[in-house]
C-alpha cells in the first residue's frame, strides 16, 4: 500500500533552491535510508514529509491509513520538565492519546529507571531517547526518523536495531551508521545533484550498485568521445549541410557534445599537514575522578604513542568526555598526574561545536584562526581552504547559524585541522557528519603521523580505525582491549559466558546434594498392605453393626459394642489418612522428584 507520494517538491531558504522538483514514493513496507552530503536538504525533505515545513511548490498525496510519528534531529525540550512530563508532552503534541503506562514502558526499555529526574539534569543522548520513546509509543504506520543514533550507547542502538527491523510499519530516515543502515534498511534514497536515486536494497547493495551504476556511466562516456573524436574531425575537414544526410550528421554530433557526461568533482579534501611530535607524547599515571558518591574513572594508566588509534566506549555519562577532558586538561584529575610532551599540540572535537560563534560570518570565523595554512601541496588562503571543505565562494558571507548541522560539523572540524595538530582527540565525531565526509575523514586519520584518540558509538567508524579499544567497565575500571568495537565485543562477549559459567558452578557448588525420593523400608512395607488392613477395618465394621442391630433391648451389650464401634472408626479414618499419604508419596515416587540428601 502507498502511504504517501512526492511530486517536485522545491523549498528555499535562501536565493538559491535548496530542494528542486524532488519526487519520492513510500510503501506500507520501504524501511529506507535517505544518505546524501551535508546540505543537500536531507533533513528538510523529512520534514516536509512529516507535515513541519511547508513546501513551496510540488504535490504531496497522503493515504488516509497514514500516521506519522517524527523525530527530529534535535529535539526541544523544557529543562523544568520531568522526563515523564517531558515525554507525555512531546505525546501531547504530536496529537497522540498514548496512555502513561505505555510510554513508561517504551523509557525503560531505553534504559530510564528514573522518571522524575529534570531534563535539564540530562545528558543530550538521554535527552534524544526521552523524546525516542515517546515517538516509539505512538500508534504509527511511517516512522520518520532523523539521525536516531545520534548520541545513543551500542546496547541502545542495537536495541533500536531489533525494534526497527521487526517495527510493522514504514521508516525513513536518516543516520549516518553504516553498520545500521545495513542492518534496518531495504532501500537506500540518495540525494546528489539535486536529484532523487533510489536503490532497492540496504546499504551494502547501494554501494554496490552505484559503482556499476558509475562503470556505466564511465563507459558510455568513453564509448561518446570516441565517437565525438570522430564527428569532431569531420567537422573541422569542412563539413557542408548541403544533403539531408550531412544535415543528420551535424545534427547527431551536436547531440553527441551536448550529451557529455558532467562529473561533480566537488568533494572533500584533507590535506592538512601537522606540527612536529617529539618523543614523549600523553602519560596517565593512576588517574582517577569521581563526582560525590559516584566513581567515573579509577586507578587508570596508560602511556600514549605516537601512532596510536585508540577508541574509547561505555555507556552515557560513565566519564568518557570527562576522561577527555581530563587529557586536554579542561578537568582536573582526583588523583594521579597527566603528563603531556612538549611538542603536543591537541586538536579537540567535541561534541558540542563549542568555538562556533553563530554570529559571525565563515570566512571571518575561519580566517580568525589562520588566513592561510600549509598543505601537502603548498599553502592555500582561508578561502580556499573553504572551497576544499565543500564551502562554495557563495556560500563564505554566509553566517555560521545559518548552516545545517551537518554543514557545522564540518566547518568545526576544518577549524581544528587548520591549527596543525599532532594529536588529534575526538569526541562523537560521527554526529551529524555525513558518510561520505566520514569516509575522506578516515582516509585522512589513516595517514595522519600524531596520536588519535575517539570517543564514538559508531560502531563502523571504530572498526575501521581503532587498534586498541578502551571500554568503561564497572565502578570506574577501565578494560583494554586489542582490536576495534567488533573485537572488543567478541571478547567481551566471551568473559561474559566465562563469568555465567563460574556463577553457575557456584550455584551448583552451593546447592544441596539431591537424590530420588523412595519409601523407606517400613514405608514400602506399608504400603503393599495398607489396603487390606482398611478392608479388613471395613469387614469388622459391617460385622458390629449387624451384632448391634440384633441386641434389641440388651442395653449394656449395645454399649460395649458402641464403644467398640468407635475406636474401629478412629483406626480405619487413621488408615485412611496414611493410605492417602502414601498414595501421594508414590506419585512423587514415579514422577521422579528429587530431595536432600
Amino acid at each position: 500500500m502507498v502511504l504517501i507520494t512526492c511530486e517536485n517538491l522545491k523549498k528555499s531558504y535562501t536565493e538559491k533552491p535548496l530542494i528542486d522538483g524532488l519526487s519520492i514514493t513510500i510503501n506500507d513496507t520501504d524501511k529506507i535510508g535517505l544518505v546524501g552530503v551535508n546540505g543537500t536538504g536531507k533533513s528538510t525533505l523529512l520534514k516536509i514529509i512529516a507535515g513541519v515545513v511547508e513546501h513551496e511548490a510540488g504535490n504531496i498525496i497522503r493515504s488516509r491509513e497514514l500516521k506519522t510519528a517524527y523525530l527530529p534531529q534535535d529535539p526541544e525540550y523544557d529543562g523544568n520538565l520531568t522526563v515523564m512530563e517531558q515525554a507525555m508532552e512531546y505525546l501531547r503534541q504530536s496529537g497522540s492519546d498514548a496512555e502513561e503506562h505505555r510510554c513508561r514502558a517504551m523509557l525503560n526499555k531505553l534504559g530510564f529507571d528514573s522518571y522524575e529526574q529534570k531534563m535539564s539534569e540530562l545528558s543530550g543522548g538521554q535527552r534524544k531517547r526521552v523524546a525516542m520513546a515517546a515517538v516509539l509509543t505512538q500508534e504509527s504506520n511511517l516512522l520518520i526518523l532523523d539521525e536516531p543514533t545520534n548520541h545513543m550507547d551500542s546496547d541502545i542502538i542495537e536495541w533500536l536495531e531489533d525494534f526497527l527491523k521487526s517495527y510493522r510499519g514504514a521508516l525513513f530516515m536518516i543516520t549516518h551508521d553504516r553498520y545500521f543502515l545495513d542492518r534496518v534498511t531495504n532501500r537506500i534514497v540518495e540525494i546528489e545533484g539535486g536529484k532523487l536515486y533510489s536503490y532497492d536494497g540496504n546499504y551494502d547493495y547501494y554501494l554496490e550498485a552505484k559503482a556499476a551504476k558509475e562503470d556505466m556511466m564511465y563507459a558510455a562516456e568513453r564509448k561518446r568521445l570516441a565517437i565525438y573524436k570522430k564527428e569532431l574531425a569531420w567537422i573541422r575537414r569542412g563539413a557542408r549541410a548541403r544533403t539531408t544526410k550531412a544535415k543528420g550528421r551535424i545534427q547527431r554530433f551536436e547531440e553527441l557534445e551536448a550529451a557529455k557526461l558532467v562529473v561533480d568533482d566537488s568533494a572533500l579534501e584533507i590535506n592538512t599537514v601537522t606540527s612536529r611530535l617529539g618523543r614523549k607524547i600523553i602519560e596517565l599515571d593512576s588517574v582517577s575522578k569521581a563526582y560525590g558518591n559516584r566513581q567515573l574513572i579509577k586507578d587508570f594508566s596508560y602511556m600514549i604513542l605516537r601512532n596510536d588509534r585508540i577508541g574509547i566506549i561505555g555507556p552515557n555519562g560513565c566519564g568518557k568526555s570527562t576522561l577527555l577532558k581530563m587529557i586536554i586538561g579542561e578537568i582536573e584529575s582526583d588523583a594521579g598526574t597527566i603528563e603531556k610532551g612538549d611538542t603536543v599540540k591537541i586538536g579537540y572535537f567535541s561534541q558540542e561545536n563549542e568555538a562556533l560563534d553563530e554570529d559571525k560570518r565563515i570566512i571571518k570565523f575561519v580566517e580568525e584562526i589562520a588566513s592561510s595554512i600549509k598543505v601537502k601541496d603548498g599553502t592555500l588562503s582561508a578561502s580556499q581552504m573553504l572551497e576544499r571543505f565543500l564551502f562554495p565562494a557563495y556560500m563564505h558571507s554566509i553566517k555560521v547559524g545559518a548552516l545545517s548541522g551537518g554543514e557545522k560539523r564540518r566547518l568545526y572540524l576544518l577549524s581544528i585541522l587548520m591549527q596543525a595538530p599532532n594529536v588529534l582527540i575526538f569526541d562523537e565525531p560521527t554526529n551529524d557528519l555525513d558518510i561520505d565526509t566520514l569516509t575522506v575523514l578516515e582516509d585522512y586519520l589513516d595517514d595522519f603521523p600524531g596520536a588519535v584518540i575517539i570517543v564514538s558509538h559508531d560502531r563502523y567508524f571504530l572498526d575501521r580505525l581503532a587498534v586498541r579499544t578502551f571500554a568503561f567497565e564497572e565502578d570506574g575500571y577501565i578494560g583494554h582491549y586489542i582490536g576495534g568495537y567488533t573485537d572488543w565485543y567478541e571478547q567481551h562477549r566471551e568473559k561474559e559466558k566465562q563469568k555465567e559459567a563460574v556463577v553457575k558452578k557456584e550455584t551448583a557448588e552451593r546447592r544441596p546434594k539431591q537424590k530420588k525420593l523412595k519409601f523407606s523400608y517400613k514405608e514400602a512395607k506399608e504400603y503393599e498392605t495398607i489396603e487390606e488392613t482398611i478392608a479388613g477395618l471395613e469387614e469388622k465394621l459391617a460385622a458390629l453393626e449387624e451384632e448391634m442391630n440384633s441386641c434389641g433391648a440388651d442395653f449394656g451389650r449395645l454399649s460395649e459394642l458402641s464403644k467398640e464401634k468407635e475406636q474401629l472408626d478412629e483406626q480405619l479414618l487413621e488408615k485412611m489418612d496414611r493410605w492417602e499419604y502414601l498414595e501421594e508419596l508414590a506419585a512423587r515416587i514415579e514422577a521422579g522428584e528429587m530431595v536432600e540428601a
